[in-house]
């Protein structure tokens, strides 16, 4: 076997190092690459997700909003059967004044007189 030439050796040894130092660029290439779309899909994720809470803020709203119009309006039904209500018990409570003095006289019985 041959001893192998200082400059043999020197030559395996630069491309030893360019070697190294290909991989070590291909590996940083390939960390930047995977660090900038890391960040890139993080942003896309955040805005995306801003983006739906907007959408169901605004839903919310709009359902809260359509909430308080139907129970206005139901209120609303609501206190114009009760005034309906009155108004028809306020004419049925009247009692016209020949009724009246029958009704006292039937209610109070002997006292009505006295």
């Amino acid at each position: 076997m041959a001893a192998a030439t200082p400059n043999a050796s020197i030559a395996a040894l630069t491309q030893v190092r360019a070697a190294e130092t290909e991989t070590d660029e291909r590996l940083a290439a390939a960390r930047r690459l995977a660090e900038e779309t890391i960040h890139r899909l993080k942003s896309e994720a955040e805005d995306a997700i801003a983006s739906a809470r907007a959408q169901a803020d605004g839903e919310r709203v709009h359902r809260v909003e359509e909430a308080r119009a139907d129970a206005d309006r139901e209120a609303a039904t609501i206190v114009a059967d009760g005034e309906r209500a009155v108004a028809r018990l306020g004419r049925s409570a009247s009692v016209p004044a020949d009724r009246r003095a029958a009704v006292l006289a039937a209610v109070l019985g002997d006292f009505a007189g006295k």
